[in-house]
């Protein structure tokens, strides 16, 4: 009896330190979508990687620019271009934020918990703060965390100045993160 209620013990330990550890992404995808009457733009990239850490509520995401896929060639030029993100010059995104509310999120408990996020988000060389709702979701021991969001492209001084493309995308698009860790 004994021996089995200190096994016990130490497998509920055991759980509790590996729930508690830094997690790495497994699966990430970044999406963004612009929308103008002139027309739809969407791109993914699943090259994402990204860390959790339950005990401290880190977040952190490295972003693949040149890693976005584009449904038309001409759309993936002019994104990696000098003229609108120099993909060259600025390889990544990285938001390195924390969980504000980490007491609503139970990381031990299957559940959907509501995380307020805030941190700083760095584009095309630009860093800014931001503040987001996510959505952290825990199921079997495995987190999985989504947000959907908007950026003003302007804030990170991405803009085409004048001719086709700045008509084409529109001033704020929308970012849409699913990870799963």
């Amino acid at each position: 009896m004994k021996s089995t209620f200190l096994t016990l013990i130490a497998l509920i330990t055991i759980s509790i330190t590996v729930s508690a550890q830094k997690q790495m992404s497994t699966k990430t995808h970044f999406k963004f979508f612009s929308t103008t009457p002139v027309e739809d733009i969407e791109a993914n990239n699943y090259a994402s990687v990204g860390t959790i850490d339950p005990s401290s509520g880190d977040i952190v995401f490295s972003v693949p620019m040149q890693s976005f896929e584009f449904e038309k060639a001409l759309m993936q030029k002019h994104f990696n271009s000098k003229k609108f993100l120099n993909t060259k010059a600025n390889p990544k995104a990285k938001l390195i934020g924390k969980i504000a509310n980490l007491e609503a999120v139970n990381f031990t408990k299957d559940g959907t918990y509501q995380a307020n996020v805030k941190g700083d988000l760095t584009i095309n060389g630009v860093t800014k703060p931001v503040t987001e709702k996510a959505t952290v979701m825990v199921k079997d021991g495995k987190v999985s965390l989504n947000s959907k969001f908007n950026i003003t492209l302007a804030d990170y001084e991405v803009a085409f100045k004048k001719g086709k493309p700045s008509t084409n995308i529109a001033k704020t698009v929308e970012v849409t993160v699913e990870a799963e860790y």
